[in-house]
């Protein structure tokens, strides 16, 4: 008997579920996987051998796609991996074939204040400790190749520095003359470490290593976990690594992974990674993760692989896009579907009550701090005038010609009268709307989202992308800025017009994606601007060039890289209890 949401908290309800966890030999024989497709790590976590099961499979037809998007959230999130894992279970009582594909959560956020990402009440995926706590290493690998970039780059500046050009050709190296003020990438770290953001290297003698102005980057920024997210395989991967462009030299010609001899080394520690995770659901349905959250710094996807297996070995594929629909599913529509070819049937958009009032005038939630008393009171005013934002992200799911399903999260404090307002608006939007009760029932309190969802993906659909790759770089960051965030235009700094300048000659980044970098709180760029904010221009500070993954990353407003620790972090509640080994307290 599963403990009851509203007495318990996550992780003691994941904790005692993981009593009654299927091995993953189970998941594996009902997933009709042969032996060697499997690879554990323990008895309750493993890896899937990607290439064996892509190769036994590849006749046969992919499952139902289904994406799990949201609204603009509050500060406190609005649910979309407890959504994602509700439909999950939600499908496997109506007795459904599905695998979840979600992303595995950053340790920057799990000992900061958001938490975990695995959901939450009966909604989760378990393991909870190893899927918070590293998993099979997977950001850790990335943490290495990307800093081992790092390594050799400013091994080699020390050494050009120290070395006539005839002492480098004697150690088998030639002069890059890179430019020590037009370093792109910085080190990595997976935790929220805003003391990192600027820094100082190489300080001391000539042997210290070159000195300059340094930075840190969250893990899972990285442009590694963006190849992670999107390379098709090993050989693809490879070829990603290599075009890292990691510096410019004098003559502001790229350096690249390859130029450095790093990049071989970089994918060696990648190899295991590229193998997606195996989990599963508190109710026992099998889950996928692999790839990284924070689509508003990075793409924000679970992985190209991880969705191409769960379609092969399951009928129905339910993926999950980092924040609202402005930011990760418009990355999940315009990249992830560009590299994977893949065609999603079905698009959710997660809604909750309280993030509705917020954006119809309520006060905002500030993590760490007591809800405002607002938000225990019914206003149906303020939950119509928060619709606003939900029908927009309708109407950018509609753009892509997907058929829409929105899943109202519900939360004990919502009222009859709430709920019935946002169904009425919603449908006369066009779109399918559910009230799911996941957090509270697990699969029973989600068979109507469940239900939805598969009415939805019976319906044809005309699925279709915002902008082709011929499209010129200005053109579609304005096209992603007015019919997708609502602005009125775009303006660009000096620095982001002269990238500009020399991309849009450059014909190999002609082809490439366009991954933007927003507030994920706000449609425009300033998150104090919640509902549908009207009469603004875009700002483009600065346009980072990711080869390897095959992005250019125009950044909108004033946004870190690394987002900072806060005063009441999380990590001050986790603890072990040295009897038993068990981590108590993550969330």
């Amino acid at each position: 008997m599963a403990l009851d949401p509203t007495k318990h908290k996550d992780w003691e309800i994941a904790e005692e579920a993981e009593s009654r966890m299927k091995t993953v030999y189970q998941l594996a024989e009902e997933l009709g996987l042969n032996k060697e497709e499997l690879l554990p790590h323990g008895h309750y976590v493993a890896k899937l051998d990607y290439r064996k099961i892509l190769d036994r499979l590849k006749d046969k037809p992919d499952g139902k796609y289904v994406d799990v998007t949201a609204i603009t959230p509050t500060p406190l999130g609005e649910g979309k991996s407890t959504c994602a894992m509700g439909l999950v279970e939600g499908l496997g009582k109506r007795n459904k074939s599905v695998i979840g594909a979600i992303r595995q959560p950053s340790g920057g956020p799990t000992m900061n204040i958001k938490g975990s990402a695995a959901g939450g009440g009966l909604a989760q995926c378990i393991p909870l400790t190893p899927f918070s706590l590293g998993l099979t290493g997977d950001i850790n690998a990335i943490m290495n190749a990307h800093n081992l970039a790092m390594v050799a780059l400013t091994s080699r500046m020390q050494h050009e520095a120290n070395y006539t050009d005839e002492q480098l050709a004697a150690r088998n190296l030639r002069r890059l003359d890179i430019h020590p003020k037009k370093v792109e990438m910085g080190w990595i770290i997976d935790f929220c470490a805003q003391a990192l953001r600027n820094i100082n290297i190489g300080l001391g003698g000539k042997m210290d290593g070159f000195a300059m102005q340094s930075k840190f980057a969250i893990a899972v920024s990285s442009e590694i976990m963006a190849i992670l997210a999107v390379a098709t395989d090993l050989r693809d991967m490879r070829e990603r690594m290599g075009k890292i462009v990691v510096a410019y030299d004098r003559q502001d010609r790229p350096i690249t992974t390859t130029d450095l001899d790093v990049a071989g080394a970089m994918t060696a520690w990648m190899v295991e990674a590229l193998n997606p995770n195996l989990m599963q659901t508190i109710e026992g349905q099998p889950v996928i993760v692999h790839a990284g959250p924070f689509a508003n710094i990075a793409i924000g996807q679970s992985s190209v692989i991880a969705d191409r297996v769960a379609l092969k070995l399951a009928d129905y594929n339910v993926t999950e896009s980092g924040f609202g629909a402005d930011i990760g599913f418009e990355k999940f529509w315009n990249l992830k579907c560009r590299f994977s070819g893949l065609k999603p049937n079905c698009a959710v958009v997660v809604a909750t009550i309280r993030a509705l009032k917020c954006h119809g005038g309520a006060p905002i939630p500030v993590p760490g701090k007591p809800m405002p008393k607002e938000y225990m009171t019914e206003n149906v005013g303020w939950v119509e005038s928060g619709c606003g934002n939900l029908l927009h992200h309708i109407e950018t799911v509609k753009k892509a010609g997907i058929n829409p399903v929105v899943c109202i999260n519900a939360f004990y404090t919502d009222t009859k009268d709430e709920i019935a307002a946002v169904r009425r608006l919603c449908e006369a939007a066009g779109a399918r709307v559910a009230l799911s009760e996941h957090w509270q029932y697990g699969g029973d309190g989600a068979l109507e989202f469940a239900d939805a969802v598969v009415d939805a993906c019976e319906e044809p659909n005309d699925f279709k992308f915002l902008y082709d790759l011929e499209t010129p770089l200005a053109k579609r960051i304005e096209l992603i800025a007015k019919e997708v965030y609502g602005a009125d235009g775009v303006s660009f700094s000096a620095d982001a017009q002269a990238k500009l300048k020399r991309m849009e000659s450059d014909p190999e980044l002609k082809q490439m994606g366009t991954c933007m970098v927003k507030t994920h709180l706000s449609l425009s760029h300033d998150p104090r601007l919640k509902g549908v904010p009207k009469g603004w221009t875009l700002p483009i500070q600065d346009i980072l060039t990711y080869k390897g993954a095959g992005f250019v990353v125009p950044v909108a407003g004033a946004i870190s890289l690394m987002p900072g620790t806060a005063s009441d972090p999380a990590f001050r509640r986790i603890d072990v209890d040295v009897e038993t080994g068990k981590v108590k307290g993550v969330f």
